[in-house]
């Protein structure tokens, strides 16, 4: 089975104490129960339980530390084994995952950096059961990291003096390494600092944020910086911030799979044991059709990011494939995972806003993730930067199987400069689609001809190229077609019925047509364009035995197999 059951863990991992991690975190959770979890999320507390756990068992140290500076090979940064924690922490709760995910980007500027002692510091550290924090954002800046405030500042000595406010830091109340970004004051120069919230010229304003994580606003006042502190200066220090980002927003698209995963299990065990005008609320045509498409798309976001994780184990300086996967992960399989949720809760209504319910928090928090690490919007303009080689100019690479060895993945730390990103190439989508014949699949593919023919016949104009209105459409399209690539490359492996694909394929040839409809609908959108736009907009292939058998052997099968612990 695709989907995540922590009740029926079977997954295969080439070592024991992975799989001792995994169960571990379940039981942690399991045992914890339904009834406390929710408590805890009401009253905003913080985790220290599970911090406790992390320390007590090691966890953080052995996930996140690169085998060079660990005890032994069970220390090492394994991104196919990361993917099932980021997903179980996602499955039981939001805020758990996140304090992970604000460590690992805490973690990127002193794993890239070539500061020694620093890294053997925050190895030393993670074995103590430390979190970390990734001091980047600013109040007035948001997104816009060019501007920063936060300025270092060259003392007689040799010693610096920080000063600035950073803003929306999760983890800034208890992290013993921050990784602080920022300007020299006298050159301009970006730099990449250590601060430590123990300092006493480091004050924490404030959590920012109604939850239970801690997301900080806090301030250095002359908080004295030395040359062990400093991680990066210049050129690299830019490069070391945007690879982190890099590497932390793949994490996002699992921890949506696990919400989605688990409020799936939750909706349609409910739905199944509600009658309404004389019958099971899952026998009324409209119910099955939001469950199959919500079990289907869910699917296709989890072989995604298997799938991702195989390229981003085998990146290297010739092959940075990855770079558009990455986002494309980040950005359509956290909007995916809206979808899901919007499905599930039109079929259980008022019953998603129960306080006892999980997906009373998932409702809230699934929101959360396309807009973390760059929002959607970002995500989309870097990903139509590949358009042009990905479509139209592939490259031959040898075949890359499923990565799921015992290898740390220290190319995420030896990475060079982020520019170049229209030079990478990709081989040819179209092997993979080619060797399926499905009669969804066929009708993309006629939709991607047609799209790609109005890219040649009708090319976008440069005043439509830096509309970002037109763009951001085009860019949905465009990803549409890396995503199903990826999912198709990923079904063989993990033995997905090929009814499954055709149906997951239904949901893409209507959101395909939806975006072509949105951009025949742009005011900019050309005459010729707008023809083609038409021409993409197609109805997908009616099956119905196929669909009753999805429905049947896949979704309603899962009534049952999973309710957390009370």
């Amino acid at each position: 089975m695709v989907l995540l059951n922590p009740k029926k863990h079977s997954r295969e991992y080439p070592d024991e104490r992975s799989r001792d991690i995994m169960q571990k975190t379940i039981e942690f959770f399991e045992t914890k129960g339904k009834i406390k979890l929710k408590e805890d999320d009401h009253a905003r507390i913080w985790y220290r339980d599970f911090l406790d756990f992390i320390k007590k068992e090691k966890v953080f140290a052995q996930l996140l530390t690169p085998t060079k500076y660990g005890l032994d090979d069970n220390y090492r940064w394994d991104t196919w084994r990361n993917c099932e924690f980021n997903e179980l922490l996602g499955f039981y709760g939001l805020h758990y995952w996140y304090t992970w995910q604000v460590s690992i980007l805490g973690l990127g500027p002193i794993w890239m950096s070539d500061n020694e002692e620093a890294k053997k510091k925050a190895a030393k550290l993670l074995d103590e059961g430390a979190i970390f924090a990734f001091g980047l954002s600013e109040r007035d800046h948001g997104a816009d990291i060019y501007s920063t405030e936060m300025m270092l500042a060259p003392q007689p000595d040799g010693t610096y003096l920080a000063n600035g406010e950073k803003y929306y830091i999760g983890n800034g109340n208890e992290a013993e390494m921050v990784s602080t970004f920022g300007k020299m004051s006298d050159t301009g120069d970006y730099v990449f600092f250590v601060s430590n919230f123990h300092h006493k010229q480091y004050e924490l304003i404030k959590n920012i944020v109604n939850v239970q994580s801690y997301v900080a606003d806090f301030k250095l006042k002359d908080y004295p910086i030395t040359e062990a502190d400093i991680l990066k200066k210049g050129p690299q220090a830019w490069d070391d911030m945007l690879n982190t980002v890099n590497v932390g927003k793949y994490n996002l698209g699992w921890a949506s799979i696990g919400i989605c995963t688990h409020s799936f299990y939750e909706a349609l065990n409910h739905a199944s044991h509600r009658k309404l005008y004389g019958m099971h609320v899952t026998d009324m045509p409209h119910v099955k059709q939001m469950f199959t498409d919500a079990y289907v798309r869910l699917v296709g976001m989890k072989l995604f990011g298997l799938r991702c994780s195989d390229y981003i184990r085998t990146a290297s300086d010739e092959d940075r494939r990855y770079l558009l996967y990455d986002p494309t992960m980040k950005m359509k399989v956290t909007t995916q995972g809206e979808e899901v949720i919007n499905l599930l809760w039109d079929v259980i209504a008022a019953k998603g806003f129960e306080n006892d319910t999980y997906f009373e928090m998932a409702a809230r928090d699934i929101r959360a993730l396309p807009k973390l690490e760059g929002t959607v919007h970002v995500n989309i303009m870097l990903i139509v930067k590949f358009m042009q080689n990905y479509l139209f100019n592939p490259k031959e690479y040898e075949e890359i199987g499923t990565v799921n060895d015992r290898n740390s993945d220290d190319f995420l730390w030896e990475q060079g400069p982020t520019k170049g990103l229209g030079k990478v190439q990709f081989h040819d989508y179209n092997i993979v689609y080619d060797k399926f014949d499905l009669p969804n699949l066929n009708i993309f593919k006629e939709q991607i001809r047609i799209f790609k023919e109005m890219l040649i016949n009708a090319t976008p104009e440069k005043s439509q190229g830096m509309n970002p209105d037109f763009t951001l459409t085009v860019g949905e399209m465009f990803t549409l077609i890396v995503y199903g690539q990826l999912i198709l490359e990923n079904a063989p492996t993990h033995n997905v019925d090929n009814g499954i694909i055709d149906q997951l394929f239904d949901c893409y040839v209507r959101d395909f047509s939806s975006f072509a409809l949105g951009l025949y609908s742009k005011s900019m959108t050309t005459e010729a364009q707008m023809e083609y736009c038409m021409k993409m907009i197609k109805k997908p292939a009616v099956d119905e035995a196929r669909y009753q058998r999805v429905w049947k052997d896949h979704v309603f099968a899962l009534k049952d197999t999973y309710t957390m612990n009370e």
